[in-house]
């Protein structure tokens, strides 16, 4: 017999009389409920390690990672996609993030958006989406629909699903291949899951990005040596990398080569080192 799904995140705060705290004691008490996140991000790794190897296969054959969510958790996923290209210098297309509501609701949220099971697989399918491909669904709640009816298409045909959510036994999780459960308990403020449940989902995906990138060979001993160089600091930032790799000692003729070639990288292959 399946367990009752119970909503965690929306269970009544541990706080209360949140209008009446000082400042120092609502600032303590989201620290004291922040503290616990970690440790639940720690029992989730078994399952967060199964996916990114399942998803590593699929990216190392010319697929491509896909975030979806709602609200805090489809904002989560942009801002993850959109930090890969200038930190590890890949295509813009390698991974992306889709929002329910569209790129208006970045921003500002869209009404009902969440609530269409059908505009999720519709918002994929402008992508082209195939099975070579690889879809994580993220919702702290677990019953978003946009998210819930995008995975159950996908894996209709074929392609490979994850979930974060912050609820156990959720809808979510019983739609995906792999569901990622980071149960982080009642928020601060009631329901507020742009708090400890975004922090956990923040985390997490800190966690499959960056894993997936080392997989994919974006990253050499600790150093992003493919970062895009958009900035005097990642410039800075790059010569000093490319002096050390190299044991050139010139700053003003690591930052020629750097800048000539590009990328760390590049600047390495073509001196041979």
């Amino acid at each position: 017999m399946k367990k009752e799904f119970i909503k965690v995140t929306e269970q009544s705060s541990r706080h209360r009389h949140l209008e009446q705290m000082s400042v120092k004691e609502i600032l303590t008490g989201i620290n004291e409920e922040d503290a616990g996140v970690p440790k639940a991000v720690q029992e989730a790794i078994p399952a967060i390690e199964a996916f990114v190897l399942a998803a590593a296969d699929k990216m190392l054959s010319g697929g491509r990672l896909f975030y979806m969510g709602a609200g805090t958790s489809g904002r989560l996923g942009i801002l993850d996609a959109s930090e890969c290209p200038p930190t590890y210098g890949v295509p813009f297309d390698l991974v992306i993030g889709l929002i329910a509501g569209g790129d208006s609701a970045i921003r500002r949220a869209v009404e009902n958006a969440e609530d269409d099971e059908t505009q999720g697989w519709r918002d994929l399918q402008q992508f082209s989406i195939s099975e070579k491909d690889v879809v994580i669904g993220i919702a702290a709640s677990g019953t978003t629909p946009y998210v819930i009816g995008a995975l159950r298409k996908c894996r209709e045909n074929g392609i490979l699903t994850g979930s974060i959510s912050c609820n156990p036994g959720s809808p979510v999780s019983d739609t995906a291949d792999f569901p990622m459960e980071v149960v982080v308990g009642p928020e601060f403020v009631t329901g507020s899951t742009r708090m400890k449940s975004g922090t956990a989902q923040k985390l997490v995906l800190n966690m499959i990005s960056t894993s997936l990138m080392i997989q994919l060979g974006r990253v050499e001993d600790n150093k992003m040596v493919n970062m895009q160089l958009t900035n005097d600091k990642l410039v800075d930032r790059g010569v000093k990398m490319l002096m050390e790799r190299a044991q050139i000692s010139d700053y003003e003729k690591a930052k020629q080569l750097l800048v000539e070639h590009g990328s760390v990288k590049k600047a390495l292959l073509a001196i041979g080192s």
